[in-house]
C-alpha cells in the first residue's frame, strides 16, 4: 500500500489573471494533493527568457499518495486542463506546476529528476520555499533552503500584495 509522502511544489504563472489562475491550480490539486502550507505570493522578474512579463510564484507543502511519477503526469494534465499550452522553453505560462522535493528522495530517470535539477539556483523558487520549509536540507546537496537561497541573487523579487 502507497503511503503519503510530503511533497513541496512550486506554482508560477505570468499571463492572464496570475492570481486566478494560482487559485485555480490550488483548488484543482485537491484531492490527488492535500495541501498543508502555503507560501505568500512573490512577483519575481522572468528567468531564462527577459523579454516577458512578470511572474506570480509561491510554494506548496502537500502530502500525496501518488508516487513520483504519476504525481509528475498529474501535475502536467492539470497545467493542460488549466489553459497552458506548450511554448518556448523557459516562456511566458498561463500555470507552471514543478516538483521541487518529494520527501527526502532522490530520483534521476529519463522522465522526472528529483529534487528539481534548477531549484539551487532559483531565487524565484528559493523565496517562497523558504517561507515554508527554511531549514528542509536538499537531500543531494546536502545544504538547507534557507542556506541555498544566501547563494542566489534575491534582486527584484518582491512580496505581492
Amino acid at each position: 500500500m502507497n503511503q503519503m509522502a510530503t511533497v513541496f511544489l512550486a506554482l508560477g504563472t505570468n499571463l492572464g489573471d496570475r492570481l486566478e489562475n494560482l487559485h485555480r491550480a490550488i483548488e484543482a490539486l485537491a484531492p490527488t494533493v492535500k495541501i498543508l502550507a502555503r507560501s505568500p505570493i512573490y512577483e519575481t522578474p522572468p528567468w531564462g527568457v527577459t523579454d516577458q512579463p512578470a511572474f506570480l510564484n509561491m510554494a506548496l507543502r502537500g502530502e500525496t499518495l501518488l508516487p513520483p511519477t504519476a504525481l509528475l503526469h498529474f501535475l502536467k494534465s492539470l497545467e493542460r486542463q488549466l489553459g497552458r499550452i506548450p511554448s518556448v522553453r523557459y516562456g511566458s505560462r498561463l500555470i507552471d506546476l514543478d516538483i521541487l522535493f518529494y520527501d527526502d528522495l532522490v530520483l534521476d530517470s529519463d522522465e522526472l529528476t528529483i529534487p528539481h535539477p534548477r531549484v539551487h539556483e532559483r531565487a524565484f523558487v528559493l523565496v517562497p520555499l523558504a517561507d515554508l520549509a527554511p531549514d528542509f536540507v536538499h537531500p543531494v546537496l546536502r545544504k538547507s533552503v534557507s542556506t541555498l537561497l544566501q547563494q542566489v541573487d534575491a534582486g527584484g523579487i518582491r512580496l505581492y500584495a
